[in-house]
């Protein structure tokens, strides 16, 4: 799905490291329910700073607790939420692409070829996961696994990367074909 960009004849990527010929089949990331300890730091500093104003309600200067336990839980929460968000893993027609947010500063990418996953596999982890949606899909290759935790609709995402890897495989072995 390269796009043309406009008055150049440089084509326009879908995103940062996409090669040339390389289409963009999908984009997916972890569910929202990965960042739950981001939300109990929300929810922690707010609820124990909303303790001394119930108990000491004559001290008027005590409710501003609460506003600083909120934005304390806030702060921590974004942390969280940054580790989450700029994690994602894209497929490609060609490779699957994990881009890790480690810190503020730091970045894993890893890359595994299609041709090359020898089987995926998903797991929904009982109730919770039944519920939320959520499961792991696990992408085995020779050289290691890949361990995808808490995918949104493991299901849908198993699907759609059996299809694309029967597709690279079969591509594949039409270009080995073609070759001989």
């Amino acid at each position: 799905m390269t796009k043309k960009a406009k008055n150049t004849d440089e084509p326009q990527l879908d995103f940062d490291g996409q090669r040339d010929g390389e289409e963009l089949l999908f984009i997916f990331r972890r569910h929202i329910i990965a960042m739950r300890k981001g939300f109990y730091l929300l929810l922690i500093p707010f609820a124990v700073s909303a303790i001394p104003p119930l108990i000491w309600q004559t001290n008027l200067e005590l409710f501003l607790l609460p506003v600083a336990g909120l934005a304390l839980g806030l702060l921590l929460f974004s942390y969280h939420f940054m580790m989450w968000y700029f994690t994602i893993y894209i497929v490609t027609d060609q490779r699957i692409r994990q881009n890790t947010q480690r810190g503020f500063f730091g970045k894993d990418v890893v890359e595994l070829r299609l041709s090359k996953i020898q089987n995926i596999s998903y797991n929904i982890p009982g109730f919770t996961g039944e519920i939320f949606k959520f499961g792991t899909i696990v992408i085995q290759t020779f050289v290691g696994d890949l361990v995808i935790n808490k995918v949104e609709y493991p299901d849908k995402i198993y699907n759609k990367l059996q299809d694309a890897v029967s597709n690279a495989t079969s591509e594949q072995g039409d270009y080995e074909e073609e070759n001989i």
